[in-house]
């Protein structure tokens, strides 16, 4: 018997909706044929944007998308994808299947996506191949409403007022895919383009993120924040508002990534286990930070995440098409689980990538759709979003698996308080095979109303166009109010979501 206390009296950090912000690169059919249909496409649309797919991630609820890259962004020059489509520049997507990039996907139509799903906005800038003018140029159109040449060229393009930049990546991937820059270089680098980043409304504070590590490099960590922050005056603000981190899941290694929908419960283990890393990870890299930023002012931005496996089989490899089985649902709803744990300094988060890419959570073909399980994992953990985390701990852990060095804890769990002064409950049974009693007591509440929601099923089940709910979130009802709390059965293989609302 498991033991899961809650002290919803004990808040320990406020988790940003950004924790739960996705990616989309033009990389595949994310963008084209996934987002983007065109005006005049047979599928229903808005604007060219699929009327089935924004309204699954209005009802995700999705809080921020990033774009264009990723890789991509540091080949991506932002004025072949404005003005009229017949006369965009057309060119090869060097980094994704050697497919012609027309760009009849831009700036307008980004921001146009963002409005219909009602997001933030999160863009990539050019470092890698791009110039300090075409950064600045960038920002100018996109944000300025006075007079300039830039302001004028969007006004020519039909957009009157500027649009809203939330967050800005100043490069992707800088010491890979986006220049193959030493941690100094980069740092001189950021500290000269972030200038041009400029805030043209006073009420309006663009966020500005520096190209983090890949995985474990501590090195990289350490070498760019000691160039941003080195001969600050003391009065004056860091040159960074966040530092992103990229980790994937590659459950067989880089190279022999493992099959996304046939593996044996020890690759399910190892997934998992892989997976818990990231938490590794944020301690490693957050504890670099702490010595430049004690007062955490500076987010970990996790801006790629997620499971990479081999791409299905008859499918481009460069497109990145992965199915999404039982075993990812578990992979998003126990990281998610950890960033909101460690929400005092992970400030947003983009699973990769949104549409028919990696982990994704939305699949499409042609005019049909699915939801896959990682998508209801995001639509049950989305009341945590603008919550208080609060204090949780479980006594009575089991440490499962099949192999000695990959051994996972069965339970897990993050908890919540929204604004309402409703408990959110999420908690992951990784094992495979064994349910476990657990036991929720709270430190004051007396449950009044408590609704719960599960997924579950076999670890290698996912939907097919045929079969679109062989995974699908559902309501959870084997449970009982204690006085103090809640008892119930996890089955394996699970993860359950619990609203509670006090007497």
């Amino acid at each position: 018997m498991a033991k899961l206390y809650i002290n919803e009296k004990n808040e320990k950090g406020h988790i940003n909706a950004e924790i739960y912000g996705n990616f989309s690169e033009h990389l595949g059919r994310c963008i084209y044929e996934g987002l983007y249909v065109g005006e005049d496409s047979d599928i229903p649309n808005t604007n060219g944007m699929r009327n089935d797919v924004v309204a699954a991630l209005k009802e995700m609820k999705l809080p921020v998308l990033r774009w264009p890259g990723g890789c991509f962004a540091d080949e991506y020059h932002w004025m072949d994808g404005i003005g009229p489509k017949e006369s965009r520049k057309k060119m090869v997507n060097t980094h994704w299947g050697g497919v012609t990039e027309d760009n009849s996907f831009g700036t307008h139509e980004f921001f146009e996506l963002c409005d219909q799903i009602g997001c933030k906005t999160y863009i990539n800038g050019n470092v890698g191949s791009g110039t300090v003018q075409e950064m600045s140029e960038w920002i100018e159109y996109m944000t300025f409403d006075g007079v300039s040449p830039m302001s004028d060229l969007r006004k020519k393009n039909g957009r009157e007022k500027g649009w809203k930049v939330d967050y800005f990546g100043v490069g992707n991937e800088n010491w890979g895919c986006g220049g193959n820059m030493t941690p100094t270089y980069y740092g001189n680098l950021y500290r000269r383009y972030q200038t041009y980043v400029r805030n043209y409304k006073s009420d309006e504070h663009i966020y500005k993120i520096c190209c983090g590590a890949n995985v474990d490099d501590a090195y990289w960590t350490e070498e760019v924040l000691k160039t941003c922050f080195e001969n600050l005056k003391f009065d004056q603000e860091p040159l960074l508002n966040g530092f992103s981190l990229h980790y994937y899941v590659h459950p067989e290694g880089w190279k022999e990534k493992g099959s996304a929908t046939e593996f044996d419960e020890k690759a399910w283990y190892k997934t998992l286990y892989k997976a818990l890393y990231i938490e590794d990870l944020i301690h490693l890299h957050g504890n670099i930070m702490d010595k430049y930023d004690p007062e955490k002012k500076i987010g970990l931005i996790v801006d790629e995440w997620g499971t990479w496996f081999t791409c299905e089989p008859g499918t481009n490899p460069g497109f990145l098409y992965q199915q999404s089985t039982m075993r990812d649902a578990l992979v998003a709803g126990l990281s998610l689980n950890i960033f909101n744990k460690h929400c005092d300094r992970v400030k947003m988060a983009n699973i990769a990538q949104l549409i028919n890419v990696l982990q994704a959570v939305i699949l499409t073909d042609g005019p049909k759709m699915l939801l896959t399980p990682t998508y209801h994992i995001f639509h049950m953990y989305k009341y945590h979003q603008d919550a208080e985390l609060v204090e949780s701990h479980i006594e009575g852990v089991k440490t499962i698996g099949e192999e000695e060095d990959y051994m996972v804890p069965n339970l897990q769990e993050s908890v919540s308080v929204d604004k309402d002064g409703v408990i959110t409950i999420t908690i992951n049974n990784l094992s495979v095979t064994d349910s476990e009693p657990v036991d929720v007591t709270f430190m004051e509440c007396n449950p009044s109303e408590v609704t719960a929601a599960i997924v579950t099923n076999k670890m290698d089940a996912y939907n097919t166009f045929e079969k679109p709910d062989t995974v699908k979130e559902e309501a959870f009802t084997d449970f009982k109010v204690t006085e103090r709390g809640l008892s119930f059965v996890m089955p394996a293989c699970s993860v359950v979501q619990f609203r509670v609302k006090s007497a």
